[in-house]
């Protein structure tokens, strides 16, 4: 993995422009961290035993499989989950997404690095590929944060990033209210086929959440009718298993 190395340039526009927590929006204290050491302590570490599929805690190590995914079985090999969506990381976010905090996933990025950057590895995803986000709202946030995410992850691991590798062709319904059955049903049709590079066998999909699995499933999907033989996910967040 590589380690990034400030330069003079990096340090002014710290002092310029202090970095935020991503957890309380505050200024970082010590300066050169990039979370509060008190709110790190706010976020919810995934553990083990955990889903050898979706990555969400489990109640016991007897079980291999999450309930929803012993039911279902998923298309992917493995999602890698940093974080159970608790109340702190649901505001984070969704300032992320809705505030332009774009500059949180800094800390995202780099503690996913950390817990399974070596595990990706022995993975050996040729590109990795962001969940898309549709035009309209690209046009109205001016990012994707799944796109953010993986690039920052890219330069992390040294793996090319193919934002190109998916198309997202049409707005969904909102899928709150929705259970996971209908969740897929609804985004079945929301992607299509990108373009990926010659002989691109194994890709890591990259999202910032993952509540049913519903869009990982249906990006890994579309990525395996594309000839890809092996899709892993990676995500920020990830719901509370059963």
């Amino acid at each position: 993995m590589k380690k990034e190395r400030k330069t003079y340039a990096d340090r002014l526009i710290g002092l310029i422009f202090p970095r935020r927590c991503p957890v309380c929006g505050g200024i970082v204290l010590p300066r050169g961290e990039l979370i509060c050491p008190d709110c790190v302590k706010k976020l919810s570490p995934v553990k083990q035993p955990f889903c050898k599929c979706c990555g969400k805690e489990v109640e016991s190590d007897r079980f291999e499989y999450c309930f929803d995914c012993s039911r279902h079985p998923k298309s992917f090999r493995q999602n890698f989950a940093l974080l159970n969506y608790n109340d702190a990381a649901k505001r984070s976010m969704a300032a992320v997404k809705y505030k332009n905090k774009r500059e949180y996933l800094d800390f995202y990025s780099q503690a996913a690095c950390r817990r399974f950057g070596r595990q990706i590895l022995r993975a050996k995803p040729d590109v990795i590929v962001p969940v898309p986000v549709h035009a309209s709202r690209l046009r109205s946030r001016g990012f994707n944060q799944a796109q953010v995410l993986a690039e920052k992850i890219g330069r992390n691991l040294g793996i090319a990033v193919c934002p190109e590798g998916l198309k997202r062709i049409r707005r969904t319904l909102p899928q709150k209210e929705l259970d996971s059955a209908q969740r897929l049903h609804n985004l079945q049709k929301a992607f299509g086929p990108g373009s990926l590079p010659d002989g691109t066998e194994t890709v890591l999909l990259v999202d910032d959440i993952y509540t049913t699995g519903s869009t990982l499933e249906a990006c890994t999907r579309i990525l395996l009718s594309m000839g890809v033989k092996a899709v892993y996910g990676l995500t920020i967040c990830v719901g509370r298993g059963v």
